[in-house]
């Protein structure tokens, strides 16, 4: 395996991947824009860190698949289709990817388009199912886990899931990966960890607009337990197990995407409760994958007959204007059946 790693994506993870990977390794990260690419090839400045010199910017996507081996795609789940059809020239089946997006394809169809279409699982794609089904590549794999992005790039302690139906991914990503701050777990349940990392999104939405109404930790606590289970739920519909769920990759994540202001979503969720409109949010953050994930879910689910309230909710809450308190009333007198019902 080639000893450069490519990273494509310089949004705020996929900087963070760079930097983990500079720790052990020459990096080629690749960014569309010229003009980002030599500034920061010149200053090695980037959103406000500054970046070892063994990480080099190209805005040629041809020397991604040419020059690396193991490749870490970290971009948007809507724009991700697109980007790996254009890498596909460049890679073949000694490729290893691992990509970092928390998110899902939706093939067919635009999310602006899902009130007034039917969609089924097989419109709903992981990134390593788009992947599949786009390239040749076999050995895929993708990082899920508590990775708010800020911590880490201040040299704060953390760990990440790897996930891959192959053990020589998972090898390769803890060497390429694992520092004195950094530990890295691998699991076989690619799957669930995709489909934990999504989901978990929609749940951080929903703590966000608790914590922007000044509620407690009471009920930030019932919804995180409560949506853990929605989550599972969803996830078994979908052909996995609930093992993902209570590992790093499902409560670990949740819990620090749920808690924290510097997670996008927990962040969007706080300003929305704070009076501020989903359009003006979008307009001065980067990329909130729960907002997405939420639509493409709430799709779903109905068109499959599975009842998600916490989903449920926050959607009417995001999209139809319904009242936050009153939702907050609804999902407290759910008569859910018992306290740990997907064991």
């Amino acid at each position: 395996m080639s000893e450069k790693v490519g990273v494509i994506g310089l949004g705020s993870f996929g900087t963070t991947v760079a930097t983990l990977l500079s720790n052990n390794t020459d990096v080629l990260v690749y960014s569309r824009r010229q003009a980002q690419t030599d500034q920061i090839n010149q200053t090695h400045q980037h959103l406000g860190v500054t970046l070892s010199e063994r990480i080099e910017v190209t805005s040629d996507l041809a020397r991604i698949g040419n020059e690396c081996n193991l490749i870490f795609p970290v971009i948007p789940s809507r724009n991700f289709r697109e980007m790996i059809c254009a890498l596909n020239p460049y890679i073949n089946p000694s490729h290893v990817l691992i990509h970092g997006t928390k998110g899902f394809d939706l093939a067919g169809y635009s999310v602006e388009d899902l009130d007034s279409v039917e969609i089924a699982r097989k419109h709903v794609s992981t990134m390593s199912e788009l992947i599949q089904q786009e390239t040749n590549v076999v050995r895929i794999g993708c990082l899920s886990g508590p990775n708010l992005a800020r911590e880490i790039l201040d040299g704060q302690p953390a760990a990440t899931v790897l996930a891959s139906d192959f053990d020589e991914v998972i090898v390769a990503g803890r060497k390429v990966l694992s520092s004195k701050n950094f530990s890295v777990f691998g699991s076989h349940d690619l799957k669930g960890a995709e489909l934990a990392g999504a989901y978990k999104n929609i749940i951080a939405l929903a703590s966000g607009i608790l914590g922007g109404l000044n509620m407690g930790k009471n009920i930030q606590s019932l919804l995180i337990t409560k949506g853990l289970g929605e989550m599972i739920r969803f996830g078994t519909q979908l052909g996995t197990t609930s093992k993902a769920f209570l590992g790093i990759a499902g409560i670990g994540d949740l819990i620090a995407t749920a808690t924290s202001e510097n997670s996008r979503n927990y962040k969007c969720g706080m300003r929305i409760a704070q009076g501020e409109t989903l359009a003006h949010i979008q307009e001065t953050s980067e990329v909130i994958e729960g907002v997405r994930t939420l639509k493409i879910v709430h799709q779903l689910a109905k068109n499959i007959g599975m009842h998600i309230p916490i989903t449920q909710m926050i959607y009417k809450i995001i999209f139809d204007e319904y009242d936050i308190r009153d939702a907050i009333t609804y999902l407290m007198r759910y008569p859910y059946a018992q306290d740990v019902d997907f064991i």
